[in-house]
């Protein structure tokens, strides 16, 4: 899907960041939209009029009216880096797999080592066509050998669900759509668990990082998940559609003490870019492999999943493209499909970029040729009708030390 720049002025620090966040189509397409709106009503999330209430400004989201930002994306931004947020993603596709086959049938549809999944283990894989490219990047949610949920983009529920459908004809599985069913609420920061802690009687300190149970949270029956999207510890909680309103409250209450705030997409996305978290739409779609993607962690080999020969197929005749992170050496924001050239020869482009609000620095994402994509390298970003240097660095540009353990921990339970 392709977006358009809401951009933010905020002060930190006696500097003027600005802070540019992808949130809808571009504006041929939102005024398309909009027509076509007068017939067809945007989705709303169960927890819409507490966004509403709470000053959140709604946008346009994959069809949804969503909240871009409360308070500012870098007030967001930064509480969740030192404290705790509170996200409504109730928008996020929810699809629940049962019958004999489940297991196969899943360990089929996506890359990752489903088949070696303990019960009540998450792991996160890219879903493939069968020439390698990705339908999406997911959640798989093992309850055990006969029913996982799988957890997808909301821009991509729809297109996941046919997908997956018209693949399960030759498995004895059922597919159902719970989306409506579900509501998510994300609480993510270094306080999450204290927060949570508050509204349950689980030892969350015994639920490791992509782990989940059913719980009882806030006197709400729950899956209660611990992965984030933010680079921070946190929890996801998916409550019944008609006990969202309750839990977020709860939520709130149960965090005014730790300074708790509501967070919008647009510190969501600052948030998972600042950790190198690939999203749909920028970092993958439907003309990229998760070997260009460098998500080599998030395929077995040894597994038989779609799209396996293409991709080994590209190994051996080599890739195409590579993702790369680089750090711009002079102010300029590096917008998605800006290109991105090695002296006068262009060789890639960017796939997202803002400039961080936690490390205050410009910094981006983007596919270039292999043979350019050496960290230490310059690169120039073609902004406007300027050439700006930037550099190949290391990334994720940020990890939290006390997450570096649990995610290492993760990859290697799940590559």
């Amino acid at each position: 899907m392709r977006l358009f720049w809401l951009c933010r002025r905020a002060s930190r620090d006696k500097h003027t960041l600005m802070v540019c966040v992808r949130v809808s189509e571009t504006k041929s397409q939102k005024n398309s939209k909009a027509r076509s709106r007068k017939e067809e009503k945007m989705k709303r999330t169960p927890l819409y009029d507490a966004m509403v209430a709470a000053g959140g400004k709604m946008v346009d989201f994959a069809g949804f009216e969503m909240p871009v930002q409360f308070s500012g994306i870098i007030n967001e931004h930064m509480r969740v880096r030192e404290s705790v947020g509170l996200f409504d993603v109730s928008h996020m596709g929810e699809i629940l797999v049962t019958g004999k086959d489940s297991l196969k049938f899943v360990d089929f549809l996506v890359t990752n080592k489903v088949s070696k999944m303990s019960t009540n283990q998450v792991v996160y894989s890219p879903m493939c066509y069968e020439n390698g490219t990705c339908v999406d990047d997911l959640l798989v949610y093992k309850f055990n050998d006969e029913k996982f949920l799988l957890v997808v983009n909301a821009s991509n529920t729809d297109k996941d669900f046919s997908h997956i459908k018209k693949i399960s004809e030759t498995f004895s599985v059922e597919v159902i759509n719970l989306s409506d069913n579900y509501a998510q609420i994300a609480v993510q920061g270094p306080d999450a668990i204290r927060v949570v802690a508050k509204l349950t009687k689980e030892d969350l300190d015994e639920l490791s990082f992509y782990w989940f149970k059913e719980a009882i949270v806030a006197e709400k029956k729950v899956i209660l998940s611990r992965t984030g999207y933010t680079g921070e510890d946190g929890f996801e909680i998916y409550t019944d559609s008609k006990d969202a309103l309750d839990m977020w409250k709860a939520l709130m209450e149960a965090g005014e003490e730790y300074n708790i705030l509501p967070c919008g997409l647009g510190a969501r996305d600052t948030l998972r870019f600042e950790n190198k978290l690939v999203l749909y739409g920028h970092e993958l779609d439907e003309e990229t492999t998760p070997v260009e993607a460098r998500l080599n962690w998030a395929i077995d080999w040894e597994s038989d999943f779609m799209g396996k020969a293409s991709l080994l197929k590209e190994k051996e005749n080599g890739l195409k493209k590579k993702l790369i992170g680089f750090e711009m050496k002079k102010p300029g924001v590096p917008r998605q499909g800006y290109k991105i050239y090695v002296d006068d020869i262009e060789v890639g482009y960017v796939s997202s970029g803002c400039k961080a609000p936690f490390l205050n620095k410009f910094l981006g994402l983007g596919y270039i040729k292999p043979e350019f994509a050496k960290r230490g390298n310059q690169i120039y970003i073609q902004i406007r009708n300027k050439m700006i240097p930037a550099e190949i660095v290391k990334t994720p540009f940020y990890k939290k030390p006390a997450l570096t353990v649990l995610n290492n921990s993760s990859k290697e339970n799940h590559a």
